[in-house]
């Protein structure tokens, strides 16, 4: 079966499938939330944790690849889309935000002030969002290399991943126009 276009769709089944959606994204957001704020992030600074931090940037980057895949083969590419931003900005910010909760607990002078789990995320926030209140500043060079990879790695977020999601999305939709129409709605 081949899907119909989401225009095509009543509007009470694009209702579903927006709902559907954006409570996968609350649900997945606040698992994750709860994760951060219960994980035993007091763990020393070390090789392991080198390679925690880079496995976790491996990760985040073989989920998006696995969404983009899921764009391709999805009826609703823009929601799919969507769902994968709502989702994997918070993972990476969270990720980042673990990292520093770990070097100003290994290292209480890294940053100007102490960090709670709070102000780490908010310190992760501010970086993304190149705001740099000034309140809160990286002082160790262990604290200055995280940083500067979280605005690199943010930099390459905003620009090449929005693009590939995009292109994904229009790639999507094109196969979709492409293909004999249906006259059922799609499952999600």
């Amino acid at each position: 079966m081949t899907p119909v276009r989401y225009r095509g769709l009543s509007r009470s089944v694009r209702r579903r499938l927006l709902a559907v959606s954006l409570l996968r994204s609350a649900a997945a957001v606040a698992v994750l939330l709860l994760v951060y704020y219960l994980a035993p992030l007091d763990q020393p600074i070390n090789l392991v944790a080198g390679i925690e931090f880079g496995t976790g940037l491996l990760a985040f980057a073989l989920i998006l690849a696995w969404q983009v895949r899921a764009i391709l083969n999805s009826h609703v590419p823009r929601l799919q889309a969507g769902q994968t931003v709502a989702v994997g900005l918070p993972m990476l910010l969270v990720g980042f935000a673990a990292s520093y909760v770990v070097i100003a607990s290994n290292t209480p002078d890294s940053f100007t002030e102490p960090l709670s789990r709070t102000d780490a995320l908010y310190f992760t926030v501010a970086v993304f969002a190149t705001v740099g209140f000034g309140d809160i500043a990286p002082r160790s060079e262990v604290a200055r290399v995280v940083t500067t990879i979280q605005m690199l790695t943010g930099l390459v977020v905003v620009g090449l991943i929005a693009k590939v999601l995009i292109g994904a999305v229009h790639l999507a939709e094109r196969r979709r126009d492409d293909a004999p129409p249906q006259d059922g709605p799609p499952g999600h």
